[in-house]
């Protein structure tokens, strides 16, 4: 009987071509044992050829997937198959995994299907990331009328009621005290909203990441965060971010807040800031033919409750919160900076576990000139 590695199902001059495709490729035998697997593979399944030759594809995946059902399809019809948005979760794989699935027989090895995976996260993080930047440009017609057209009538009416308690009784005092706190407290929304109607450029430099997070992580420290464990995992080869290092610090001291909030009291509670060195997303620059690429990711975790399934996917809209007293502002201003700075925010959550990703340029400087360099202050 032909054991998994008898014999290779790709050639050795193949076995190169296929490392190079950005996606995970395997081949599996008709007993679903892996007789290929490319090096984006061996990352998505988490072990190497070595040890996935010796296993099923059963041992990674349900075997209530969508992707058995394909795999035999295939077989009968001898032909190719794709399947869109199929849910490739598992206790083994680990946390949500949407892929697009490609599935196509081999002529010449009746017994060997291909099964090419592409993950979605990248695509619907575009999607997302784009209604994300809708919302605040909506928020910022909204944010001009509003400074207009309410600053001035709540400067009256806070007028009024401080002529009124000239003369109130202490009763009536105690209402235009309420009325001139909650005109203030209006005015302070209407303050924060007009942030997203500023549209001046970034100005932007090379910005140490790991100085923005100990700092943030010293202002949580010494109020909000003070009773919170908080961890670090952090790349020390990373480049510089470019970026407004006033707004980074916005930005971060957000989400810092957000988490500790998350984590609360609880026992065992605790925030974890990292840094990574991703490939990152590759976009198109409106106007030009230009494209950036996105390597740098910063993330911050918590063990916290996690965001209710509800409001996940518009957790960056403008007045959503889960907060009694929250204004719904605080992520939607964070998006918008991160969107200013060309990077992207995407948010993972389940209970007890919930990190915040931001994509960031990096910044490169300029070479000789001639050698076909980019500017200075170049995202790359």
């Amino acid at each position: 009987m032909t054991t998994p590695l008898d014999f290779p199902a790709v050639a050795p001059e193949h076995t190169r071509i296929l490392n190079a495709l950005p996606h995970p490729i395997v081949v599996l035998d008709r007993d679903g044992y892996f007789r290929f697997a490319n090096s984006d593979a061996e990352q998505f399944f988490s072990a190497g050829m070595t040890y996935l030759a010796k296993r099923r594809i059963q041992h990674f995946v349900p075997e209530d997937s969508p992707l058995f059902a394909l795999i035999e399809q295939v077989r009968q019809q001898q032909g190719r198959i794709s399947e869109y948005r199929v849910d490739h979760s598992s206790p083994r794989l680990g946390g949500e995994r949407l892929v697009d699935l490609y599935v196509s027989n081999l002529p010449d090895e009746p017994d060997l299907v291909v099964v090419m995976i592409q993950l979605r996260s990248i695509a619907e993080k575009m999607d997302r990331q784009l209604t994300h930047r809708s919302a605040a440009r909506s928020v910022t017609g909204l944010a001009a009328m509003l400074a207009h057209e309410i600053r001035n009538p709540l400067s009256g009416i806070k007028g009024a009621a401080q002529l009124l308690a000239t003369s109130a009784s202490d009763d009536d005092r105690g209402l235009t005290r309420l009325i001139q706190e909650e005109s203030d407290r209006i005015v302070k929304l209407v303050d924060r909203m007009e942030v997203f109607s500023d549209q001046r450029p970034v100005e932007r430099s090379a910005v140490n990441i790991h100085s923005v997070l100990e700092h943030v992580k010293r202002l949580g420290k010494s109020g909000f965060a003070r009773n919170i464990k908080i961890a670090e995992h952090y790349d020390p080869s990373l480049p510089a971010v470019l970026a407004n290092r006033d707004q980074l610090v916005q930005i971060f001291l957000n989400l810092l807040k957000n988490a500790t909030e998350a984590v609360g009291d609880r026992d065992g509670g605790e925030i974890r800031l990292s840094t990574a060195f991703k490939p990152g997303v590759r976009l198109s620059v409106p106007g030009t033919k230009s494209r950036v690429t996105l390597p740098l990711e910063f993330a911050v975790e918590d063990n916290g409750a996690g965001v209710p399934d509800d409001i996940r996917q518009h957790i960056f809209d403008p007045f959503v919160t889960t907060k009694p007293s929250g204004s719904g502002l605080g992520l939607a201003l964070v998006a918008k900076i991160v969107g200013d700075h060309g990077g992207v925010i995407e948010c993972e959550s389940q209970p007890g576990h919930t990190i915040f990703r931001v994509l960031m340029p990096a910044w490169r400087e300029a070479r000789t000139p001639g050698e076909h360099d980019l500017p200075v202050g170049t995202e790359i």
